[in-house]
């Protein structure tokens, strides 16, 4: 498992992950936001990076949790987004705190978890321009450091 904190080049860190179920959401400290939820799906060993067209780094998919969605809505509606992947069932596998730059700002993330048999091609979109299937041992250029930990975070199982 990864050592923390994990860096991104820009500065962000992930500085905790906390395996919790969907009630665990409820005892977060308020005063740091839950802003975005992230999805590690799985397809036997191999684990879904999307390539973002913006940033030119490959990530796990998720974003943003929007007023009135919940951090589960927001992972379903993310994922679909940039991957067009659709499984069956997704769990809360944890919740991981980062600190984002360049202000150091803290910040809550839901991270989920899933698995597909048979994935659904990628189609190309605004914001997402490729998809892989990356198996964790393996080296994949322009990965996001905490992205890659939090994968590893959350394995298959």
């Amino acid at each position: 498992m990864p050592a923390l904190p994990v860096r991104n080049a820009d500065g962000s860190a992930l500085v905790s992950f906390e395996r919790c179920d969907e009630d665990g959401l409820a005892g977060l400290d308020p005063s740091v936001p839950l802003t975005a939820s992230l999805v590690v799906l799985w397809h036997g060993e191999t684990c879904l990076m999307v390539f973002n067209r913006f940033r030119q780094l490959w990530e796990l998919p998720g974003g943003m949790i929007d007023p009135g969605e919940t951090p589960r809505e927001a992972a379903v509606r993310e994922l679909d987004e940039e991957s067009g992947q659709r499984p069956g069932k997704l769990d809360l596998a944890g919740v991981a705190r980062v600190t984002c730059a360049p202000d150091d700002r803290p910040e809550f993330l839901a991270i989920y978890r899933g698995r597909v048999d048979t994935p659904l091609p990628f189609v190309p979109n605004a914001e997402m321009s490729d998809a892989t299937w990356w198996l964790p041992d393996e080296d994949l250029p322009e990965l996001t450091p905490i992205d890659a930990a939090l994968a590893r975070l959350c394995p298959a199982g």
